[in-house]
């Protein structure tokens, strides 16, 4: 299947790549550079939804530049037909947005209070649609699912910590890896705890005038 749409995921994250080829996408990466902290100063008491929504506008806008910047069929990042996708999810524990720990400690007094309880894991979504150089469209939207967590032990959450995979992941865990070992359940989109939702996607690219059918490869 050929497509005349060329898509770009504007992020770091493997487990978002690994969603979109999944899901039939075979997106060029092009990560942003935005200052994330800067941002959420600014955002001040912003509603939860909103700042990551502001998160995903904030690296689409810098991965738009970058891509019409640089302009170049040759290297696949011609903005005659493109879409540019980008996401942000941040973890909503009681009633406080938290992202990824960096820190051992960080990362185990989360755990410790998480344990036996909900969170919400949010992800805003931007999409942009360039056509013959020019944003002709962008749409964003958030995404909502519940996280239930197991009721795990300080030794279990210590071995966890060790392996390093909590402290570069939104709310200290991850579904598809070492962390969905203790997750008892979700209620919501799988798809959007792993980074990306594809529910939210498909209909941000309707708004924008694009059939996820197109972009299948």
């Amino acid at each position: 299947m050929v497509t005349s749409t060329s898509v770009v995921l504007g992020s770091a994250s493997p487990a978002r790549l690994r969603v979109l080829r999944g899901a039939g996408l075979d997106p060029r990466v092009i990560v942003s550079d935005v200052d994330e902290d800067a941002i959420l100063a600014g955002l001040g008491s912003a509603p939860p939804a909103e700042v990551v929504v502001r998160l995903a506008e904030a690296k689409a806008e810098a991965v738009v530049a970058a891509v019409l910047d640089g302009d170049d069929p040759a290297d696949g990042t011609s903005s005659r037909d493109l879409v540019v996708l980008t996401c942000d999810s941040m973890l909503l524990f009681d009633g406080t947005l938290t992202g990824k720990p960096h820190t051992p400690d960080v990362a185990r007094e989360q755990w410790r209070r998480m344990r036996g309880r909900s969170a919400e894991l949010l992800t805003g979504h931007a999409v942009s649609h360039i056509v013959d150089g020019h944003v002709s469209r962008r749409a964003t939207a958030a995404a909502s699912t519940t996280i239930r967590f197991a009721d795990v032990s300080d030794a279990a959450i210590d071995a966890y910590v060790a392996t390093r995979e909590p402290l570069s992941v939104a709310g200290a865990f991850t579904l598809d890896g070492l962390g969905g070992w203790f997750v008892e359940g979700i209620d919501g989109d799988p798809s959007s705890v792993l980074g990306i939702g594809l529910p939210t996607v498909r209909r941000l690219l309707g708004d924008v005038g694009v059939d996820v059918t197109t972009l299948w490869t």
